[in-house]
């Protein structure tokens, strides 16, 4: 039986690692499926944005399911329509999510983590956030 010596993970701890990479593919491979068949215009059991029920105005996530359709289509005009923020969110995101899976970080990629996922990368997007949330409910 292998141990956890010299950086090796254990049959068990492999398992684990396989089983839940294998969730997520199935669970992302589901989720692409349903989105790209399913058009939220067309039918009824997407959810409504509780916020833009009860207030009448948008959320910096309404539109976020119709994006995501659109952007599965190859529909990448109407998705931004839907949600612009989500189009430009979705690579920063993808990225982020890089970041924390390699390993080995080169002195190069920490500086552009720290640049793009640091404490002012953090306040610059909670103003971006805010800032589409109320631009999008004035009707320009």
């Amino acid at each position: 039986m292998e141990t956890a010596d010299h950086g090796q993970y254990s049959r068990r701890e492999k398992n684990k690692k396989i089983a839940k990479w294998s969730a997520i593919g199935i669970s992302l491979i589901g989720a692409y499926i349903f989105f790209k068949v399913f058009n939220p215009y067309e039918v009824d059991f997407f959810p409504t944005c509780p916020f833009l029920y009860l207030t009448g105005y948008k959320c910096p996530g309404c539109g976020s399911q119709r994006a995501i359709h659109f952007i599965f289509n190859l529909e990448f005009i109407n998705a931004a329509r839907e949600n612009l923020l989500l189009v430009f969110g979705i690579p920063y995101m993808i990225l982020g999510a890089y970041f924390d899976t390699i390993k080995v970080k080169t002195a190069k990629q920490l500086k552009i983590r720290q640049l793009l996922f640091g404490q002012k990368a953090i306040w610059i997007v909670l103003v971006l956030v805010i800032g589409f949330w109320i631009l999008r409910n004035l009707n320009l």
